[in-house]
Parts: structure tokens; sequence; C-alpha cells
């Protein structure tokens, strides 16, 4: 990005980081390159460009954005978070040690516990961010990876990135956080000293609702960088042209859109913690949340997902979810629209009765994406909502 200024904005570099305009046409947007190979003058001579699953001019654009909006050196994308995530568990070593939070994504959970224990022999150990010291706590003398996901998914949990960093500098660890939840706008763990970043594009970063993505970034370990591209190529779970394409599109409002989310959550989630049919509120932006001091040290903002325990069963529960109508009733998050979801039916089905409830993962848990729409027409929309239980 050529600029006078030296260290242009946040929402500046939304918009120019890792683009030019295309030398040969001139287009300002990043062309779509559909190819599948490209011409070579002569053997093993040629422009950087051999074949895509290697090397793409759209996917390279979007991963050079990317980084630099996470304050990091370099990045690799995929074609979903999950295949972001499984792939930097490629970078340990079968039969290694990990130390993960115990509220996480559920398809995370699924890929630990239900494919890479069995393909890889790892073993992980689970710790609540909630409890001082517990990550520490959980380390074993061959742990390999500490995995954090802040805000985590569905309780709304914060970990503290700094001490996580301190930790895995001290033990030689490598130190993952899953930013989705946040977006680089909200929260850059690596200006905090993590070591990778993992983002499902398909969430916030695009933010319509139309792509599946992700992508890693690395802070400043070559080593790291390295491995991830070599993997990207080797395994091959690359993300489409077509798809860096919207995902390029999407980033460029992503401050806009960031504000907007995190206004009207604010405002969703104080209202909804005075409501006589909600019986708590999770929303980091609350004072009462656990961590709201923390989220406020570490976050730009307070991101815009909330949870919500309803004061019903799960028949209570199924009649406000029906009766929502801006809010629409669908898996995922991020878009500009408004999304509901059910985590027990949803996002997190594949963990074991046991351990949801273990963990508070309930019937009678909601959790909200909160979208750009005008807020009181979002209120309304849970009032009328709430009324049905």
């Amino acid at each position: 990005m050529a600029s006078k200024d030296k260290n242009p904005g946040f929402s500046t570099r939304s918009i120019h980081a890792g683009q030019q305009p295309d030398p040969a046409t001139g287009a300002v947007m990043t062309p779509i390159f559909a190819t599948s190979t490209y011409k070579q003058s002569s053997p093993g001579v040629h422009t950087g460009y051999e074949y895509s699953r290697t090397q793409n001019p759209t996917r390279h654009a979007f991963e050079r954005c990317i980084a630099d909006l996470e304050s990091g050196k370099h990045a690799t994308a995929f074609a979903s978070g999950l295949a972001a995530s499984g792939t930097v568990l490629e970078l340990l070593e079968a039969g290694s040690h990990i130390v993960a939070i115990d509220d996480m994504y559920g398809g995370s959970w699924r890929l630990f516990e239900r494919v890479r224990k069995a393909s890889m022999g790892l073993r992980v150990s689970y710790a609540d961010p909630n409890v001082a010291g517990s990550i520490e706590a959980a380390m074993q003398k061959d742990t390999r990876m500490i995995w954090v996901e802040t805000p985590s998914n569905p309780l709304l949990k914060v970990t503290d990135l700094q001490q996580v960093a301190e930790l895995g500098k001290a033990r030689g660890v490598i130190t993952v956080v899953d930013n989705t939840f946040a977006s680089p706008w909200a929260q850059r763990p690596l200006e905090h000293g993590i070591d990778l970043v993992v983002h499902s594009v398909t969430k916030y970063i695009n933010g319509h609702s139309d792509m599946v993505g992700g992508i890693v970034v690395v802070r400043d370990r070559s080593d790291l960088a390295e491995r991830l591209e070599f993997m990207q190529n080797a395994i091959g779970s690359i993300l489409d042209p077509f798809s860096c394409f919207l995902a390029l599109r999407g980033v460029k409002t992503l401050p806009l859109r960031m504000r907007k989310h995190c206004d009207n959550a604010m405002e969703i989630a104080a209202w909804l913690n005075q409501h006589p049919k909600v019986e708590r509120t999770l929303f980091p932006g609350l004072p009462d949340h656990p961590q709201h001091a923390l989220a406020r040290k570490q976050m730009n903002g307070f991101g815009a997902m909330i949870s919500v325990y309803l004061r019903t069963d799960m028949s209570g529960v199924r009649r406000a979810l029906e009766a929502c109508g801006i809010f629409t009733l669908a898996e995922s998050l991020g878009g500009v629209e408004s999304l509901v979801g059910h985590p027990v039916t949803m996002s997190h089905g594949t963990l074991p009765v046991e351990l949801r409830q273990r963990l508070g993962i309930t019937d009678n848990l909601v959790r909200l994406s909160v979208g750009i729409e005008d807020v009181q027409d979002l209120i309304a929309d849970l009032d009328q909502a709430l009324e049905k239980i």
C-alpha cells in the first residue's frame, strides 16, 4: 500500500492493505484470477505463479490484507474456519499435548476430540479461563500448544491474552487465539504477543453471509509461516479466488460494520439484562460480566455476540425463537443481518449432553448475533418474541 503516511489507520488499511490496482488493466478492485495454471517462459521460469493451489493473486491479496489488519507478518487462507484450525494442528507432532479453554465452538471441540485424537493421537486438557491460573495448571511437560477463544463460544468468556502469550513464551509453547467473535477491528491478539490468530472468515471479516472461508495469521515466526504455507499447498484446503474476492470486498467495510454491530449489541444487552423473561445475560460489555475490566483493557468495543438464559424450558425457547422476525433463526454469525441461534441444537449439538450440562450450555441458552439494522427494530422484535414464552 503506497502512502505518504507511514502508519495509516485501520479503516484506510482495511481498504488498501495488500492491494494495488491491476498493472495490466488499471482495475481498482483486485480481479478474480479464475485460472488453474500459469504460463512459464521456460521450464521452471515463471512470474512467481505456477499453479493455483500453490499461488493465486486474488488469494494473496486477501492474505496480505488480513495479515496487515491483524498486525501480523504472514497469512494463509483456507476453505473454511475449521480447515484453518485443522491445518494449525498439523504444526504439532503426533501425540502432542494441547491446553484449550473449556468453552469453545462445537466444531473445534469435534475436531480435537473426534478427529485429531484418533488421527494424530493428540491429547487435550481443558481449562476454565474464569479460574485464575487454570491454563498454567493444565500444562504438562509435553504441552506444545495453548488454544484460546476470546470471547468464547457460546458463553463469552474472556481470556487474558498477555498472560497466555507470556506463559507460551516461557514454556516454548505455540499460542493460538481464535479471534472470530471479535474480528481484527475489535481485538488483535498478535499485538499482545500471541503467535497465531485463526478466523472463520465466513463471519465478521466477510460480513455478508455469502461465502465460507478461514485464515491463519502469524505474528513474527517465519518457521510457523513457512510450515503453514507448505501445508496449505500440500493438504490443499485452499480458499478459492471468488471467495477471496468476496471477503476482500467485505473487509473494506469492516470498521463501519463493527462500530454499528457493537453499538447495537451494547444497547440490546443492557435491555435484555433488565427483561423479566431473561434469567441472565452474557456480554463482555456489561459491568456485571466477570471479565468486563479485562475486556475493556484488551478489546476495542465488546463485539456483537450476546448469550442469554431465558426463564423457560425448551418449549418456551422454541416458541420464542419461532416468533422472531428480524432475527433469523439460523446457524452462523457475524453477518450484517441479525441471527438467533440455539447452541444445544445447533453449534454445540456435537458435544455430549453431560459435557454441555457441566459447561452450562443448557436448553434455555440462546445466542444472538446482533446485526446492523435499526436497534429499536431489533429490540421490538426480541420483545414480541419473548412474550411468547
